[in-house]
C-alpha cells in the first residue's frame, strides 16, 4: 500500500474514533429517556392515587352555604333581603328555564354533559400560570368552577388548583350533571352584590329565575366571566363590546350543540340590564313590617337562629299598592302640617296605624312611625298608651252579648236610654265613679245611639257598671284586647288598659266579620328548601253573635254619619267606627271599617327626650286637641278612599236595632255658651265640632274618683237626679302644662 493510502486510512480510522462526550450520549440514549419518562408519570400516578385517596369531599365552605332571607310583598315583588350581607336566595334547577341553564353550559363548557368533570389541558395551564407569576387563570369545567365556589377557596396555588382537581373528579362521580349545575348557578358571583342566578336575575333584570329568558340568561352566563368589567352600567366601552361578543358566542354554542334554533337565535336582542340599585335595607316602613314578620314567626317556631342561618323566602300579608296609599296618607294629612324642627309639640308625635282585611285576618297596611332607622319603637304595635273611647264599643257589645240590663230592669239595645249628665255618679258599683264628659258638657237623657255619637263618658260608665266589669273584660278579651293593664272597675269604660292598633283592628275586624274572631297576622308563607311553615288562622270561631255585633256595627255607623267621627264619612264607601282621645290628650285614635277593610289609626305624645315618656298631643299642628276625630280620622278617610280604590260595598247586617242618629241639645254648666247641636249642622263635607271622648281624671289621682269630690253612690233602687248644671272641676283633660283641651279644633 502506497503512502496516498496510508493516509487516506488514516484519515477514515480518525473520522471513526469517538468524539469528546461520548459518555454522555450514552447515558442519554432515547431508551433510558423514556423508560424515565414512563418512571416519571408512574411516579405522578401515584402520587394522584394517593392524593385522590387522601382528599376527601370536604364540607361546603360558610360562605357558599350562607344566603340571604327574602321579604316579599304579597304580589311577590322584593320588599327586602336580609342576612349577613349575601345576597344569595339558592333555587332549584327546576325553577330555571331549560334554555336559560343551557345558557351556562354554552358559555363556560360545551363538553359539560360528557366529560369527567376536569380538564387536564386547561388546569395544566393554569398551574403553569400559577407557577410564572400570572395568577389564575386557564380554563375550567364548570364541575370545577362548582367545587371552587362551593368547597374550597379562590386563592391562586398550586395546592387548591390540586385538590380541586381531585374533589372535581370526586363530585363528578357521585353527583348528577343538574346537581352540579344547580350548585354552580347558585353560588357563583355575578356583580352588584348578586351571589346566586336569583339574586342576579333580580339585580339585572328585576325578574325571578324562573322568569329569564334565554337572552337575559345569555348575559348572565356571560357576566361570570368578569363582573366588574361586563356589568353594562359601569362597563367601558370595551367592556360593553366584550361582553356583548360573550353574548353572542354563548348563543352561537347553543346552535351549535341544537339547544336553540337558528331562526329564535337571529330574532335575539342584546338585552341592556336595568340600572343598579341601592339595596334596599330596613328605612321607611321596611323594618317595621320585618320586625313585625319576625315577632310572628318567633311564634311560629321560626326561631331568630333558623332565620340567621338564611334561606327562607317570607311572603307577607303586605299589600304594595294599601301600604304606598297608608305612608301618603299619613304624609298628607299629619306629616305635611307638622314642624317637628320648630314646633315642640309636633316633635313628639307620632302615628301609628294597621289595616287588616275582615275577612281572612290579613295585615294589608302598616304603618310603624317615620322611620325604622330614626324611630325603632314600632307605633302600630306598641302596647304602652290606651285605646281610650275606642274601648266603649266593645262595652256595648258585652251589654248586647250578655243580654244585660239598666237599674231600672230595661234590656240594653241601641235606644234604651241614659243620663249623660257630666259626673253623674254611678249607680249599683261598690268603686265609686263619676266620669265627667268632655268639657264637662251634659247630654241629659239621652238614647245609646247618641252616647255613642258623642262619646258620652258618664253614660258608658253607668253601662259598664249594668253589665259588670268582668264579663265586659271578658268579652274584649274574646274579641283581641290583650290582658294588658286591664282592670275590673267602671274605669274600663274609657278604655283604661293598654293596647295596640294591632290589637284595636282585631277586635273591630272581629266586629266587621260578624262577631266571628279575626287574629290579624302579616306572614304569608314562610318557605324554605327544607321545610315551609303553616301561617296563622286569622279567622276563628264565633266570639259573640251576629246579632251583636252587627247591632255594634249598625251604631258605629251613627257615629261616622252624625258623630265625633264625621271627618271619616264619604259618599264612596259606608262606614261604622269610634274616636278615641285617651288621658290629658296623650293619644288620639280612629278605629273604623267598611265591609271590606278594618283600620286603627292612632297619634302618641311621645317625648323625644332620652327615656321617652308619654306627653300631651295638644296644641299639635298648632290645632288645639289633636282628637281622634281629628288628624286620625282623616288619615283613616284617606287612606280608605285610595285603597278601596273605588268598590263600594254595603254593610250586610242581620236582625239589628237601629238606633237614633241626631244627637240632643246639651245642657251647659253656668261657665259654658250654649254650643251648637252637632246634629243640626254636620255634614259629611262640613262636620261640626263634635265632642270627643276623654277620660277627666288627672294623672295623679284614681280614676275612678273626680278630683273635686267624692261621690255618692245611690242605691241601686234609686236613679240620682241629674244636676240643673256642670260641677265644678278641672276642664276637660288640659295638657301637662294646664291649658284647657277644649281649644278650636281642626
Amino acid at each position: 500500500m502506497g503512502r496516498a493510502d496510508a493516509r487516506r486510512a488514516q484519515r477514515r480510522g480518525a473520522r471513526r474514533a469517538p468524539k469528546s462526550g461520548g459518555g454522555i450520549r450514552r447515558l442519554f440514549t432515547w431508551k433510558k429517556m423514556l423508560g424515565t419518562f414512563f418512571g416519571l408519570c408512574l411516579l405522578l400516578m401515584g402520587a394522584f392515587i394517593a392524593l385522590y385517596m387522601y382528599v376527601d369531599i370536604p364540607k361546603a365552605n360558610a360562605l357558599a352555604e350562607r344566603q340571604s332571607n327574602v321579604y316579599q310583598y304579597s304580589d311577590g315583588s322584593l320588599l327586602t333581603r336580609t342576612g349577613d350581607g349575601v345576597n344569595r336566595q339558592i333555587v332549584d334547577l327546576a325553577e330555571v328555564p331549560e334554555k336559560v341553564q343551557h345558557t351556562f353550559v354554552a358559555a363556560e363548557n360545551k363538553t359539560f354533559y360528557d366529560d369527567e368533570g376536569i380538564d387536564l389541558k386547561g388546569t395544566t395551564r393554569g398551574i403553569l400560570n400559577t407557577l410564572s407569576g400570572k395568577g389564575k387563570q386557564g380554563g375550567s369545567t364548570i364541575t370545577q368552577q362548582y367545587v371552587k365556589n362551593y368547597y374550597l377557596t379562590q386563592d391562586p396555588t398550586i395546592s387548591r388548583k390540586l385538590k380541586e382537581l381531585v374533589i372535581s373528579l370526586k363530585v363528578d362521580s357521585k353527583k348528577s350533571k343538574n346537581y352540579i349545575l344547580a350548585g354552580y348557578i347558585n353560588t357563583a358571583y355575578y356583580g352588584r352584590g348578586a351571589s346566586g342566578i336569583q339574586a342576579a336575575a333580580q339585580a339585572y333584570y328585576g325578574v325571578d329565575a324562573k322568569d329569564l329568558t334565554v337572552s337575559q340568561g345569555a348575559y348572565l352566563a356571560s357576566v361570570l366571566q368578569a363582573p366588574s368589567q361586563y356589568d353594562w352600567q359601569t362597563a367601558s366601552e370595551t367592556g360593553r363590546k366584550l361582553v356583548k361578543d360573550r353574548w353572542a358566542y354563548t348563543l352561537d354554542n347553543m346552535v351549535e350543540m341544537k339547544w336553540l334554533d337558528q331562526a329564535e337565535r337571529d330574532k335575539l336582542k342584546f338585552p341592556v340590564p336595568q340600572k343598579a340599585k341601592p339595596a334596599k335595607g330596613m328605612e321607611g316602613q321596611t323594618g317595621y313590617l320585618v320586625e313585625a314578620a319576625n315577632k310572628e314567626l318567633d311564634k311560629q317556631g321560626v326561631t331568630a337562629e333558623m332565620r340567621q342561618a338564611g334561606g327562607w323566602t317570607f311572603t307577607l300579608n303586605i299589600d304594595k299598592k294599601r301600604q304606598k296609599q297608608l305612608e301618603a296618607s299619613v304624609d298628607r294629612q299629619l306629616e305635611s302640617k307638622l314642624d317637628r324642627e320648630g314646633n315642640k309639640v309636633d316633635a313628639t308625635v307620632q302615628a301609628g296605624a294597621t289595616s287588616v282585611n275582615p275577612k281572612t285576618g290579613a295585615v294589608v297596611a302598616m304603618y310603624g312611625g317615620v322611620d325604622y332607622v330614626k324611630h325603632y319603637y314600632s307605633n302600630a304595635t306598641r302596647q304602652d298608651y290606651q285605646p281610650a273611647s275606642t274601648f266603649k264599643p266593645l262595652v256595648f257589645a258585652s251589654a248586647l252579648e250578655n243580654g244585660s240590663k239598666t237599674q231600672n230592669g230595661d234590656l240594653i239595645g241601641a235606644n234604651t236610654r241614659y243620663d249623660g249628665t257630666s259626673k253623674r255618679p254611678v249607680v249599683g258599683s261598690d268603686t265609686p265613679f263619676a266620669p265627667q264628659n268632655e268639657d264637662d258638657r251634659s247630654y241629659g237623657d239621652v238614647t245609646v245611639q247618641k252616647a255613642m255619637n258623642a262619646s258620652i263618658n258618664s253614660a258608658f260608665a253607668q253601662m259598664v257598671v249594668d253589665v259588670g266589669p268582668a264579663e265586659v273584660k271578658k268579652t274584649a278579651l274574646a274579641l283581641g284586647v290583650p290582658d294588658k293593664n286591664f282592670p275590673e272597675r267602671p274605669a274600663i269604660t274609657l278604655g283604661t288598659m293598654n293596647a295596640s292598633t294591632w290589637d284595636m283592628a282585631g277586635a273591630y275586624a272581629t266586629l266587621d266579620n260578624h262577631g266571628k274572631k279575626v287574629t290579624p297576622f302579616i306572614v304569608k308563607s314562610a318557605e324554605h328548601r327544607e321545610r315551609t311553615v303553616e301561617p296563622v288562622e286569622g279567622i276563628g270561631s264565633q266570639v259573640i253573635s251576629r246579632k251583636s255585633a252587627d247591632t255594634v256595627t249598625s251604631v258605629l255607623q251613627g257615629v261616622v254619619k252624625n258623630g265625633s267621627g264625621s271627618k271619616a264619612a264619604s259618599m264612596s264607601y259606608e262606614a261604622a267606627g269610634k274616636t278615641g282621645t285617651s288621658e290629658n290628650n296623650k293619644s288620639a285614635w280612629f278605629a273604623a271599617y267598611t265591609p271590606d277593610l278594618t283600620t286603627v289609626v292612632a297619634l302618641f305624645g311621645e317625648s323625644p327626650k332620652e327615656g321617652g315618656g308619654q306627653v300631651s298631643l295638644t296644641g299639635t299642628a298648632n290645632s288645639g286637641r289633636a282628637n281622634g276625630g281629628g288628624f286620625p280620622a282623616e288619615i283613616w278617610a284617606d287612606y280608605t278612599l285610595g285603597a278601596l280604590n273605588g268598590t263600594h260595598a254595603t254593610f250586610d247586617l242581620e236582625d239589628v236595632e237601629q238606633g237614633e242618629t241626631s244627637l240632643p241639645p246639651a245642657s251647659q254648666s253656668p261657665s259654658q255658651s250654649p254650643s251648637t247641636d252637632p246634629s243640626t249642622t254636620q255634614s259629611p263635607s262640613t262636620p261640626a265640632q263634635s265632642p270627643s271622648d276623654t277620660a277627666s281624671q288627672s294623672p295623679s289621682q284614681s280614676p275612678e274618683v273626680p278630683p273635686s269630690q267624692s261621690p255618692e253612690v245611690p242605691p241601686p233602687s234609686q236613679s240620682p237626679e241629674p244636676p240643673t248644671g256642670g260641677l265644678p272641676g278641672k276642664p276637660g283633660d288640659g295638657d301637662e302644662n294646664g291649658v284647657a283641651d277644649n281649644a278650636p279644633r281642626q
